[in-house]
């Protein structure tokens, strides 16, 4: 505590006022300072600060200041860290139904995925995550995810065989590259840019966003615009920060999670478009692909998850994703 702090605290007990006590939360993520998602996360920290007149406050560590991903929800869910925002594959990890939003081709547009999301199927993964010690807060976007490579341009599946291409921690990716005839290797994020300059692995499949802020288009040459498998953020917080909130303060982060929930999903919908032009401006040479092949290809991955010990999440997913309102 300063000494301006504590002389106030001082002040305030000598003349017999109430003292507001501050609480700091601190939210850890992987992402650029330019990326949607932290914007929002910062959006979400002016939320909570105003919505609780400053008594609550959120301190943001972004960029992997601390940590991988993996590292990151070990933290959440020992208590260590209080909140995080996190892609949907090395959450999977822990949380296994995670991985059924990934499924190939499942989504083609974010409405489809937030109604999935904000109906039984999302309160199902939630209450799943609660069992690992994760209170999810809102599933936030990220956009569909499509493929690069330095080699070759990648139109139809047989343009991936032979070549090695970067996989988080997510099997359904993995999955994905090898059902097209590629090789997978896991790579973290933050040791993607090298693995690609010095040619450890040949390309990568990441949202336009990622590309951009990631500058991974310094290092890639061929991009087809796939649209393989939709990715999710999710802002969560750890079971362990939930339970020492007050009830009031419980009502505020939920209410400023909702908010920036929306903001969020806004923001990375008009960022998407804006970064294909930034993208096109900067010399970025898109290929357009017929999909029905590569849906052809990635279509078994469904049966193997059906017969995973998750499979009756996984039909209640695809059933939701495939159902029209």
């Amino acid at each position: 505590m300063t000494l301006l702090a504590r002389t106030t605290v001082l002040f305030l007990l000598l003349w017999g006022l109430p003292v507001q006590a501050t609480t700091v939360l601190t939210l850890a993520h992987v992402y650029a300072p330019e990326h949607p998602s932290n914007i929002a996360c910062q959006f979400f920290a002016d939320e909570v600060k105003t919505r609780s007149q400053g008594r609550l406050l959120v301190e943001i560590s972004g960029d992997a200041s601390l940590g991988d991903e993996t590292s990151i929800l070990k933290a959440l869910m020992n208590g260590s860290l209080d909140l995080s925002v996190n892609s949907q594959g090395p959450t999977a990890a822990f949380v296994p139904e995670f991985g059924a939003l990934g499924l190939p081709f499942l989504f083609l547009d974010a409405e489809t995925v937030w109604r999935v999301l904000d109906g039984p199927v999302g309160q199902q993964l939630a209450q799943r995550s609660a069992t690992k010690g994760l209170v999810v807060l809102g599933f936030w976007d990220s956009g569909l995810r499509h493929f690069s490579n330095s080699v070759r341009p990648l139109l139809a599946p047989a343009d991936f065989v032979g070549l090695k291409f970067r996989t988080p921690p997510d099997p359904v990716t993995a999955g994905i590259v090898e059902a097209l005839g590629g090789k997978s290797q896991e790579v973290k994020f933050s040791d993607l840019y090298s693995a690609l300059q010095y040619e450890t692995v040949d390309g990568q499949e990441n949202p336009l966003i990622v590309v951009q802020t990631a500058r991974l288009y310094e290092v890639q040459k061929y991009f087809s615009l796939t649209g393989h498998k939709y990715s999710t953020t999710h802002l969560l917080l750890s079971k362990r920060a939930w339970d020492r909130l007050s009830a009031r303060d419980r009502e505020i982060v939920l209410a400023a999670a909702k908010a920036s929930t929306r903001y969020q999903r806004t923001l990375t919908q008009n960022v998407e478009t804006e970064t294909y032009n930034a993208l096109l401006a900067r010399g970025v040479r898109f290929n357009k692909v017929d999909t029905k092949p590569f849906i052809a290809a990635t279509a078994p991955i469904y049966d193997q998850w059906y017969a995973s010990p998750i499979g009756d999440y996984v039909r209640a997913v695809v059933q939701a994703a495939r159902n029209k309102p």
